[in-house]
């Protein structure tokens, strides 16, 4: 990883950024059952027990996904990363997890590590994937089968890989948010928030 025992550049956080991505997305996917658990292996990260899909098919996508916005992350060109979660046969948006991200753009000038541990930032990212595994204990539960979709908005005069396409905002009507947790490496500031769809709206 490209950082200092003091301090942290814009490719280190970059990485850290982009891992959290990794790790965050794994962990929405596994809770919310939206791939079957045993599908999922357990690893050690943060100081605490997480999920990984072992689908290779989801394993291929989410890398392909992560190394782009870990590109972007460095350019500082990505706005934010939102998660969608859709009703199979309706097509309905259930949950819509997003994930705001903040760049300070003076690091692209500047390669002075800034003073913040890894250690850290790590501390902060654990706090904000316990809350993604805590919000299981008020998200309505999912009750028919469910798909995924990854929403990533850059600056508008980014050009965006083939395999990328363009889509509208996927808004829930009638919902419910909660913000949780924040963290931030002192370059990128991640904000998150869950929207979800109330039930008694059905």
């Amino acid at each position: 990883m490209t950082s200092t025992l003091k301090g942290i550049t814009l490719k280190g956080s970059a990485e850290l950024v982009a891992e959290f991505f990794s790790f965050g997305i794994n962990s929405i996917l596994y809770q919310r059952g939206i791939y079957p658990p045993e599908t999922f292996s357990r690893v050690t990260h943060y100081d605490m027990s997480l999920q990984l899909t072992t689908d290779p098919k989801l394993k291929n996508y989410l890398t392909n996904v992560v190394s782009q916005l870990k590109e972007w992350l460095f350019e500082c060109t990505v706005q934010k990363l939102v998660l969608v979660i859709t009703c199979l046969e309706t097509n309905e948006v259930l949950e819509r997890w997003q994930f705001d991200i903040e760049c300070d753009k003076s690091a692209k000038e500047s390669s002075a590590p800034r003073e913040k541990s890894i250690k850290t930032i790590q501390d902060e990212i654990r706090s904000v994937i316990r809350q993604i595994t805590a919000t299981v204990t008020f998200l309505p539960l999912l009750e028919t089968p469910c798909a995924f979709d990854l929403l990533v908005y850059t600056d508008k005069d980014l050009v965006v890989p083939d395999k990328w396409e363009e889509s509208g905002p996927q808004i829930i009507d009638q919902s419910e948010e909660v913000r949780l947790r924040s963290f931030t490496t002192s370059i990128h500031k991640v904000n998150s928030m869950v929207a979800y769809k109330r039930t008694d709206s059905v």
